[in-house]
């Protein structure tokens, strides 16, 4: 499964320079333990991999001086393997099982540039106890793997000749062949069900089926309520639990902004504001941050009292919410909730894209834009539209106030403009 994070990873290996270790994020069963196995597998002579989950013993290296010269020599013993400079990739996986490991990236940048080691971790920003255990902040290089993008999902299955052609037609603007279109649509409901979870992924091109799809996701679903309640307090968990609960009825209303008296009566921010920051730490749900003026740059007018939440894959949000195939391919959701998975699914990929999420909106009169990002040092409005209705008053006020060169609007319509309005279909989305 080729992962576009792989020219990102083969990047850091050629750095001559100031190469720092690389520290992997990623929502637990992204992939990461794969995209490392595969990275040293292709690019390095030999890879030693190691499990601090797993392998305690080489874990009780790190407690003492943390020596890169001692910890290698420690390894080389262990795994009876020489780590050489340049040609050997050292996988320190799970990381936040390992606190002096974390530590560890710190001397080795400094004193050991020339050893390539890549470690990952699933609730980084969550596990690490760091009042006892410094980050070593300035020390390391971090990258994010998030569930695959749709341009991967098609590569995955066989539809990488589909990927230049939406290139192509966002690049020039003009309008996919329909049949193209229609063919391209079938893949985007697609991906609406299954998402990018490599395990879901695999599942469906396994057996060419939808059948077990939901069991896979379930199985990842319950895999990150463990986690709560492993990294957390009972009481903190159950919260956290509660507000993980609360996010197919807080994407299933007409505004979307998150509320806090959906999770049970009475709550509120002091009560769970460190529930919706583990959240969002643990990479678990995307934050979409509301901003106050649609100006650069975005994060100065940033409204910390208003904010939206989204799954980080919207595969997982289509199981959370027991919707069957059927519902997205016969069109039987309910308007709101086919908006709520469109979405979720534009709000994932400008993340994965690597974009920071924020909204907009005005009091009088009500208007709110879905998505507002900064593009080439210029604010870019977005639009999203589940179907082919496409009338947005709001994005029209918004373009009176603050006259934007260009304006995205984003729905199952064919390639056009429309003045400075760009209209593409939301299967391009990754194109932005």
């Amino acid at each position: 499964m080729e992962r576009n994070i792989m020219q990102e990873l083969i990047s850091w290996k050629n750095l001559q320079k100031n190469r720092m270790p690389l520290l992997l994020y990623g929502v637990r069963q992204v992939g990461k333990t794969y995209i490392l196995r595969e990275f040293g597998d292709r690019y390095f002579k030999n890879t030693i991999y190691i499990n601090f989950e797993r392998m305690k013993i080489v874990a009780g290296y790190f407690d003492g001086e943390l020596n890169p010269d001692r910890i290698i020599h420690l390894l080389e013993e262990y795994f009876e393997q020489k780590i050489v400079p340049e040609e050997t990739l050292l996988i320190f996986d799970e990381i936040q099982e390992c606190e002096r490991a974390l530590t560890s990236l710190k001397y080795f940048c400094e004193e050991a540039p020339e050893y390539h080691i890549a470690a990952a971790g699933s609730l980084l920003g969550v596990a690490i106890n760091r009042k006892k255990y410094s980050f070593p902040v300035g020390k390391v290089m971090i990258k994010t793997l998030y569930p695959l993008r749709f341009d991967e999902f098609l590569n995955a299955l066989g539809q990488k000749h589909l990927i230049g052609l939406i290139k192509e037609h966002f690049e020039q603007m003009i309008e996919m062949p329909e049949e193209i279109h229609q063919e391209l649509l079938y893949w985007y409901e697609r991906y609406l069900y299954i998402g990018g979870m490599p395990a879901a992924v695999n599942q469906y091109m396994e057996r060419e089926s939808f059948i077990n799809v939901p069991e896979v996701q379930n199985l990842i679903l319950n895999a990150y309520i463990a986690d709560m309640a492993k990294y957390t307090s009972d009481s903190e968990s159950t919260k956290i639990r509660n507000a993980f609960l609360s996010m197919p009825a807080q994407l299933a209303k007409e505004n979307k902004k998150f509320q806090y008296k959906l999770i049970r009566k009475g709550a509120t921010a002091g009560l769970f504001g460190d529930s919706i920051a583990w959240l969002v730490f643990a990479g678990i749900v995307l934050s979409c941050d509301k901003i106050t003026r649609a100006e650069i740059p975005l994060a100065a007018f940033k409204d910390v009292s208003a904010f939206k939440l989204y799954m980080s894959d919207v595969g997982l949000l289509s199981s959370f919410t027991g919707i069957l195939w059927e519902n997205i391919v016969k069109n039987q959701l309910s308007d709101l909730y086919k908006g709520a998975l469109a979405e979720n699914y534009v709000a994932q990929t400008l993340k994965t894209s690597g974009y920071e999420l924020y909204y907009w909106t005005s009091d009088s009169p009500a208007a709110e834009v879905d998505f507002l990002i900064q593009k080439n040092g210029k604010i870019l409005p977005i639009e999203v539209k589940s179907g082919k209705n496409v009338s947005a008053k709001s994005l029209k006020h918004f373009q009176k106030m603050y006259e934007p060169k260009k304006v995205i609007r984003l729905s199952e319509k064919n390639f056009g403009t429309d003045g400075n309005v760009f209209a593409i279909p939301l299967y391009a989305v990754f194109c932005i």
